[in-house]
């Protein structure tokens, strides 16, 4: 009786812990984002440059996503999800040492990479813990950690920058990561497959090669679609994660601590919230209308737009306030359907590497270059309005089209059998 209850709990002990893991993983990510400003000065760097150091971030991430996506569908899951924590965990304390640009873009690579095995691997674990009718519920619950864990790096960053330096924030950041890798060790891996009706469909890849897994995706135009729609959401979230606070203080005259805070507590509440009404609505809205997550999505996209255009004009401190909150509330409302439908309109076999050539398409196209891309614009117009302005709403505008297009031609039955 005691060893049953054990397992039942087991999926619950599983979620809490890569949830926990999830939130330091965007708090290890942003707290660079809540020291830029310091950093500049004490290194020395251009605009161009801060916004290369996202980009070193996003090679070590997306490059490598791929190879534990495949090696995902071949191995235990466990072990690469530990190693790969550890070593973000070392890349981000490693970035507190960093005396000059290119030592912090190495490091920066080390934190991509690290995150690239999590990021890729541990929604296929949750997904295979949890029945279909609860899973876009429980991924809402999963990627609920992103905006804490993203508010928490701003917030954490500029307080600890403001009273000890930038440098201690790189190396108080890594401690909670190491905590909870500690637990992970102690909980089962569920088997893949397992959460799935009578276990249909092939949980192996025995006869799949490298390229033959990821060709295989073209085959499943709802999900290539959706990682369309999702790649051009990535390059307007990741430049305004990464810029927004920095405008706040440049442009609209808020001292830098105030722009993180502000940045920081708009971002954990609208995200926490729309991250998890995005998850009830469509798990409730799904058992009316099987097209209920797509239509999700084009929703969220077509309002995101003209909010996201206001937060960058509006002078008006009630306006421009509003419309950030409104604009990060839109943006996080489609993440629950959207991760969901990663995982489902592909074959049970074929979700790691979905999810990898997911974050290999929407970094490669998307926040790998857009903070770069910003700051560049920044420099050679010497006004960073007119480059947010210009690039970020018009990156939601086309996520609007391919996830209408999305939600006009999905049916619930997407994905044909694997061969």
């Amino acid at each position: 009786m005691e060893a049953r209850l054990v397992r039942l709990k087991l999926p619950w002990i599983s979620l809490l812990i890569l949830t926990g893991l999830n939130l330091v993983n965007y708090l290890d990510r942003y707290v660079l984002s809540a020291v830029l400003t310091p950093i500049k000065q004490s290194l020395g760097l251009t605009d161009a440059e801060l916004g290369k150091l996202s980009v070193s971030f996003m090679l070590g991430y997306f490059l490598t996503a791929p190879l534990f996506g495949y090696l995902g569908n071949h191995i235990k899951r466990k072990g690469l999800i530990v190693v790969g924590i550890l070593v973000w965990c070392l890349g981000t304390y490693l970035s507190g040492y960093a005396h000059s640009f290119a030592s912090l873009v190495v490091f920066r690579i080390l934190v991509g990479l690290g995150e690239a095995s999590y990021g890729t691997l541990s929604p296929t674990w949750i997904s295979d813990s949890y029945a279909p009718d609860k899973r876009n519920q429980v991924l809402a619950y999963f990627y609920s950690a992103i905006p804490v864990g993203s508010a928490l790096g701003f917030l954490i960053g500029g307080l600890i920058a403001t009273h000890y330096g930038w440098r201690m924030v790189f190396f108080v950041a890594p401690v909670p990561g190491v905590f909870l890798v500690s637990l992970l060790l102690l909980v089962e891996e569920p088997k893949r497959g397992a959460s799935e009706p009578n276990e249909t469909g092939i949980t192996t890849l025995n006869k799949k090669n490298f390229f033959s897994t990821y060709r295989e995706l073209f085959n499943y135009p709802s999900y290539l679609l959706l990682t369309a729609g999702y790649t051009a959401q990535t390059f307007a979230l990741g430049a305004f994660a990464f810029w927004g606070p920095t405008f706040l203080h440049r442009i609209r005259g808020i001292s830098l601590n105030e722009a993180d805070r502000f940045f920081g507590i708009s971002l954990v509440l609208t995200g926490l919230i729309a991250t998890l009404l995005g998850g009830f609505w469509g798990t409730s809205w799904i058992k009316k209308n099987p097209n209920a997550y797509a239509n999700l999505l084009a929703l969220s996209a077509i309002c995101a737009i003209p909010v996201s255009y206001f937060a960058f004009v509006a002078v008006n401190p009630f306006f421009f306030s509003a419309s950030f909150v409104l604009a990060m509330f839109f943006i996080f409302l489609s993440t629950g359907p959207t991760n969901t439908l990663i995982l489902e309109t592909v074959p049970v076999p074929m979700r790691a590497s979905a999810v990898a050539f997911s974050i290999f398409i929407i970094h490669l196209l998307g926040d790998l270059t857009s903070p770069y891309l910003v700051g560049k614009l920044s420099d050679i117009t010497g006004n960073l309005q007119h480059a947010v302005l210009y690039l970020l709403p018009g990156a939601l505008a086309l996520c609007a089209v391919f996830w209408s297009l999305l939600s006009y031609t999905f049916r619930s039955q997407t994905v044909k059998p694997f061969k």
